[in-house]
């Protein structure tokens, strides 16, 4: 013990990834190295097995998925026995960081430039790849890679390097890409635990972004509103409040007070929501073209409420300034 630090220590070239469960600590540590399971309490380890280039490991529901860059996905037990292997035949490449998490009863994988990998951890079966969405304008090819993925719920993040950080939603048999969540520099690390994401930027370092439930009555506030009649100009004063719902492609959009709209939209330049105001939406938003990136601006005070017309109902509030920026 140091200053109150706790340390573990097992053989390897480095630790790679961890995972806290409510009594233990598990950590993979690289090329010829272990998975191991220590006493959350004290640190003192438990068990132990070896593997041969060790990047990442996930715990649901009693299941241990880790994921070996020479093989592919390996579920263990509790004890580190061997329920299952997963082949994978995707090139993890030298020392480069490769997550993986649980989804349901898929696992889900970052597999570099081929996105992210979905398998169904109780057959062991391939299910899909999540390809990289969007190709922004002056990124070289090999620095749009999913390096990261993470799921909260029916939400998957992945971290794409260059391509930045995406969100999608999870249904049934598909996945429906919700939007890319503006972070300058490549993305390389991403987590999410309750209402809130954890993204490694290179250029921004670690930012915070706040994940909320919208409130239920959006849905029915959208029932009795007035078709929008107006211009493909929007502008909203800080000193009106506007609803409108139907469909419209705007040339620009700019909220200074507080709006409403329920339905379908597009913008063609970025989407601009000044200090103190209110955004809210139910329905579809689309900004800009994957060939074309534009940018959503939440300035200091303002809030972006977006209720997607599917089964998943998440709210993204973020803001210019990140809630934490190191």
């Amino acid at each position: 013990m140091d200053a109150g630090i706790l340390y573990g220590f097992q053989e390897g070239h480095n630790a790679a990834d961890i995972a806290v469960t409510s009594n233990e600590v598990l950590v993979t540590s690289g090329r010829e190295g272990f998975v191991s399971i220590y006493n959350k309490a004290d640190l003192t380890p438990t068990k132990e097995a070896p593997f041969m280039d060790l990047r990442s490991v996930a715990v649901r529901d009693n299941r241990i998925a880790v994921l070996d860059a020479s093989q592919g996905i390996s579920i263990l037990d509790g004890n580190l026995n061997s329920i299952r292997d997963i082949p994978i035949n995707s090139d993890f490449g030298n020392n480069t960081k490769r997550t993986i998490d649980f989804s349901g009863e898929n696992i889900v994988v970052a597999e570099g430039s081929n996105g992210a990998g979905v398998y169904n951890s109780d057959t062991g079966s391939f299910a899909k790849y999540i390809p990289i969405l969007l190709n922004p304008d002056n990124v070289d090819d090999v620095d749009v890679v999913t390096n990261a993925v993470a799921t909260n719920q029916e939400v998957l993040l992945m971290a794409n390097g260059g391509a930045g950080l995406c969100l999608s939603e999870e249904q049934q048999n598909s996945t429906s890409l919700v939007g890319v969540i503006q972070i300058e520099g490549s993305i390389n690390y991403v987590a999410s635990k309750d209402g809130y994401i954890f993204a490694a930027s290179s250029k921004e370092g670690l930012q915070i972004i706040k994940l909320n439930r919208p409130d239920a009555s959006l849905v029915n506030r959208c029932a009795d509103l007035s078709v929008y009649s107006g211009n493909s100009n929007l502008s909203v004063n800080n000193n009106q409040d506007l609803s409108y719902r139907g469909a419209k492609r705007f040339n620009n959009f700019n909220v200074s007070g507080s709006l409403l709209l329920c339905g379908s939209w597009t913008v063609k330049n970025d989407a601009n929501l000044n200090t103190d105001s209110l955004f809210e939406m139910n329905g579809t938003f689309v900004v800009g073209r994957n060939n074309k990136r534009k940018e959503v601006n939440v300035n200091a005070g303002a809030t972006l409420e977006l209720k997607v017309l599917s089964p998943f109902m998440e709210t993204l509030t973020s803001m210019t300034e990140p809630l934490l920026n190191l």
